[in-house]
């Protein structure tokens, strides 16, 4: 069965007869969940059964951000709290090979949580290098601020997920670090010079051009195209995201209906596209800006097609894991940094 290329959020707890029509007619590759979308355990199992089934396609990826600490999506009580990427950092500069147990281990009970709700794909890791001054979106979301540190956490996140049958998604690919505002808002610029970039943002993802999946930045990098953020220019995906950095898997884009992005729905969703995206993500659950992407995306095909059947079919099963031991020593490790609960 074909889909359409693009993956779409819902407004709610539960399908309404629209959105369950609009997903039967326009066959989306997949479906992203937000805080609205989330009550019980049983209701969110119920909900992605209900997507899988109004589409059609029984294994739809399904995805969600489930980091831990302020982007947790699925929170208490029905589901546990996890510490923020810096506190792995933090753990890092005590004792490297703790920094990347913690990381491991947190990702896989994260991916526990989701394989018990039916969600395959959790947007994680974060290969984001933060700077002096930069807009705290990402903020404690970050590994730490050297590429070789942040690359080797997210491998670290990345092994967790896999482990727990959960395939990630590599964000903010070329880097969100150096952002000077918050893209739900406005456009970011930044002018390091491309030396700069390749040095440090550019370097954190490189070691991990090999994951299935990753999504886009909606930054100017000026350096290398002054006008157009990366999620819509054809040189930072082209030179840059698929050249410089080596990523060859699925490129989903960031949101677009952030406020980053300019124009209307419609010219946004184009955009994406003729840049070299391979997949539109669009978020808010609002029906008729559905429907706007929608009617602008095309068939899944060609050599995007192959990279999506390539990353679901990457997505192994659960190996044996002892939860309880597993959170144990996750909160002992973490406790070392002071960092519990952040």
């Amino acid at each position: 069965m074909s889909t359409r290329a693009f993956i779409t959020g819902v407004s709610g707890t539960e399908l309404g007869a629209a959105e369950r029509e609009f997903i039967h007619r326009e066959r989306p590759w997949g479906f992203i969940l937000f805080r609205r979308n989330v009550e019980t355990p049983q209701q969110v199992t119920s909900l992605v059964a209900e997507l899988r089934d109004a589409g059609g396609e029984p294994d739809a990826p399904v995805l969600i951000d489930q980091e831990g600490g302020r982007v947790q999506r699925l929170r208490p009580p029905h589901w546990p709290l996890y510490p923020p990427g810096a506190s792995f950092g933090r753990l890092y500069d005590i004792d490297p090979v703790l920094g990347l147990r913690a990381a491991r281990l947190s990702a896989r009970l994260l991916a526990d949580d989701l394989n018990q709700l039916g969600i395959t794909v959790d947007c994680l890791p974060l290969a984001d290098v933060p700077v002096a001054g930069a807009n705290d979106v990402i903020g404690d979301r970050a590994y730490g601020a050297e590429p070789d540190k942040v690359a080797a956490i997210a491998r670290a996140v990345t092994d967790g997920l896999v482990e727990g049958g959960v395939l990630p998604v590599l964000k903010h690919i070329p880097g969100h670090g150096r952002a000077t505002a918050d893209t739900h808002l406005s456009l970011p610029r930044v002018d390091a010079t491309r030396i700069e970039l390749e040095r440090t943002d550019f370097a954190a993802f490189r070691p991990l051009a090999d994951l299935p999946m990753a999504m886009t930045a909606h930054v100017v990098f000026s350096a290398l195209d002054p006008t157009q953020p990366a999620t819509t220019s054809a040189t930072m995906v082209t030179q840059v995201i698929r050249g410089a950095i080596g990523f060859q898997g699925l490129l989903m884009s960031d949101d677009v209906s952030m406020n980053a992005l300019a124009g209307s729905l419609a010219e946004r969703t184009r955009a994406i596209f003729a840049a070299g995206c391979d997949v539109v993500l669009h978020c808010n659950g609002v029906l008729d800006e559905m429907r706007d992407v929608a009617r602008e995306t095309p068939e899944l095909s060609g050599k995007a097609l192959e990279r999506a059947r390539n990353a679901l079919a990457s997505r192994k099963a659960p190996k044996p894991f002892d939860r309880l031991a597993a959170r144990t020593e996750l909160d002992a490790l973490i406790d070392r940094t002071g960092a519990a609960g952040a």
